[in-house]
């Protein structure tokens, strides 16, 4: 008997937050239902639209909006990818399927509290679930430290990550870091909340084009106050990865 293919489980992003939601929308029914009062049954419907919006940016959005990215770009297929903050491989593994003589290494500090059941061991399942385990490398590192030398990468990506480091030098530095490892006419993807201008501005004082774009209400986490932006940039000299980034400079 044929053994069935495990499938690949990404978790929930920052768990906590849909949980409080969810909660908040419990209490509301329940002030609603129980202490007879109806006015709180706009509040109860606000709060789960709210929490219908972050589910979808988390186990579908971020899914699609990658896809869209990665196809726009004419990938040789023996890249050398870096993911910034890989948590369970929801991007390495996307990115992988389109290097198959390529490598995509993910480094991540694996954080529970940024991705449910976040670890090396959910992002190598994952990794195998995806039939790409022998074109993925795992790293424990810190983002603003990052443990290779320079220009070691064609690509590097990251997906909601950068933003969990709580300072604007952090955040600076881990943007450094990731130019540093960036070969010549290489590409940084970077998809983010809060902080996509911060990382544009930073990109263009070490004298790189970067561009920035919304990626729409898929991508909202919770409303459009939370939304979601692409920041990318090409690093000067012969362009390592075919096409254009998906984000045109300027803004």
């Amino acid at each position: 008997m044929s053994r069935i293919p495990r499938k690949a489980h990404y978790g929930i992003d920052a768990p906590l937050v849909p949980l409080l939601m969810a909660l908040g929308v419990l209490l509301c029914v329940g002030i609603a239902v129980f202490g007879h009062a109806p006015a709180w049954w706009p509040s109860a419907a606000i709060l789960a639209a709210v929490l219908a919006l972050f589910l979808h940016a988390s186990l579908r959005g971020k899914f699609v909006a990658w896809r869209r990215i990665l196809r726009a770009l004419a990938w040789r297929g023996d890249e050398q990818v870096l993911d910034l903050g890989c948590g369970r491989g929801a991007v390495l593994t996307m990115v992988a399927a389109c290097v198959p003589r390529g490598r995509v290494t993910g480094i991540d500090i694996w954080s529970s509290k940024d991705q449910s059941g976040n670890g090396p061991r959910a992002a190598a399942d994952n990794a195998a679930a995806a039939g790409v385990a022998g074109r993925v490398a795992l790293q424990t590192a810190d983002m603003r430290e990052l443990p290779f030398a320079d220009a070691s990468f064609d690509v590097v990506v990251s997906s909601m990550a950068i933003h969990n480091i709580g300072s604007t030098a952090g955040r600076d530095t881990a943007i450094d870091q990731a130019w540093r490892v960036l070969r010549p006419g290489g590409l940084l993807l970077i998809v983010d909340i809060q902080h996509a201008r911060q990382y544009q501005v930073r990109l263009r004082t070490l004298g790189a084009a970067a561009g920035r774009r919304g990626l729409g209400w898929g991508l909202w986490w919770g409303g459009p106050w939370m939304s979601t932006q692409l920041v990318s940039a090409r690093k000067a000299g012969d362009p390592g990865l075919g096409g254009q980034p998906p984000s045109a400079p300027g803004r």
